[in-house]
């Protein structure tokens, strides 16, 4: 059985031509599922009885069911739990801060990048996500908001996963994200993170039609430290990052998000910050500084005074530097925290 929903819209295209019909009929289902969050032929009324049951036969679409909802006491944000074709499960997070509404999109299921601070690293990785798996999650937050007449106006790749390290299935998705026949969000309004694989981000850029906007989840400015915290820094070092940032056709009015997670002890002191300070000149970036969300492990956030002696450092040297807020915290849906109920590796 092939699952259209696995494929791009070309190839969708070409599926329908290789049993006969035109590539119209392509671009008509590929309609339904991204633009109406249609996922069953029966319900694809300008199609034809006979060309329904001929797709029945032969394709099918993934399944991807909703296991459980949780809403935060705190802020609203939402936490979905997810279930795949294959029994695995994985978690995305609505993000509402004021009016806007951010999607929080897992691109795997676990994720073997390894960052000691990030739940999600601890699972290790069972396997990527497809496209449609990617897309399906934004489908299906939107219609839960559509109850109280709300949708997302923003969409990260900052959930489980490491997005580059799925790097074919996150281009298809991108592209059904900003298609005005599929889910038609504005490049400006979807932020791909990653915590450094430099040659997949040049691949990325180098591809993509339009420029998402980029965050890079530093966390250390000297390469001993991240090496430590982060085993990706082994492959590609600070030097060799800062320089891929460098080289990449970002657009003028678009800077990068450098996204500090702040560790109590370990890289949060006025030394730290003046080394961010060196390591990041002359690049067009700004900063956003977040308390590490504990979450019963070895680590702990920094008190609020050197939180913020932190970020007059940097600013001080000229940078912007924003204090993300820490949403979704009291439904374990906040940064590095997601983890779909799998038992941590030790």
């Amino acid at each position: 059985m092939i699952f259209l929903d696995d494929l791009s819209k070309a190839e969708i295209e070409k599926m329908l031509v290789a049993i006969g019909e035109k590539p119209f009929r392509g671009r008509q289902i590929y309609k339904w599922m991204y633009g109406k969050n249609v996922f069953d032929f029966d319900k694809m009324t300008d199609l034809s009885i006979y060309l329904r049951e001929k797709l029945n036969q032969k394709y099918n679409f993934r399944k991807f069911v909703l296991l459980n909802k949780k809403t935060s006491l705190a802020d609203s944000s939402m936490k979905l739990l997810f279930g795949l074709e294959d029994g695995n499960r994985i978690e995305s997070v609505v993000l509402e801060d004021g009016n806007r509404l951010t999607g929080c999109v897992s691109t795997q299921v676990g994720c073997r990048m390894g960052c000691s601070f990030c739940n999600t690293g601890k699972i290790g990785l069972i396997r990527n996500l497809t496209s449609g798996e990617i897309v399906r999650q934004i489908l299906v937050m939107n219609s839960i908001l559509a109850g109280s007449g709300k949708s997302l106006s923003n969409i990260v790749f900052m959930g489980m996963g490491e997005p580059l390290d799925n790097l074919q299935n996150l281009k298809i998705a991108i592209d059904i994200i900003l298609d005005s026949d599929g889910l038609n969000f504005s490049h400006r309004k979807v932020t791909v993170s990653t915590c450094g694989l430099a040659d997949e981000l040049k691949y990325l850029f180098n591809e993509l039609e339009t420029p998402v906007n980029l965050a890079v989840s530093l966390n250390f400015a000297d390469n001993s430290s991240r090496t430590k915290f982060m085993p990706v820094n082994s492959k590609y070092n600070l030097q060799y990052l800062v320089e891929t940032l460098r080289s990449l056709p970002v657009q003028k009015r678009k800077r990068i998000t450098i996204e500090y997670v702040l560790l109590k002890g370990i890289n949060d002191s006025a030394y730290n910050a003046r080394q961010l300070t060196k390591l990041l000149k002359n690049l067009p970036v700004k900063i956003n500084l977040i308390s590490y969300n504990a979450s019963g492990g070895k680590y702990s956030p920094p008190n609020q005074n050197v939180i913020d002696d932190f970020q007059k450092i940097l600013q001080n040297s000229g940078y912007s530097v924003f204090l993300r807020k820490s949403l979704g915290e009291d439904i374990m849906g906040a940064c590095g925290q997601l983890y779909a109920e799998y038992e941590a590796r030790d």
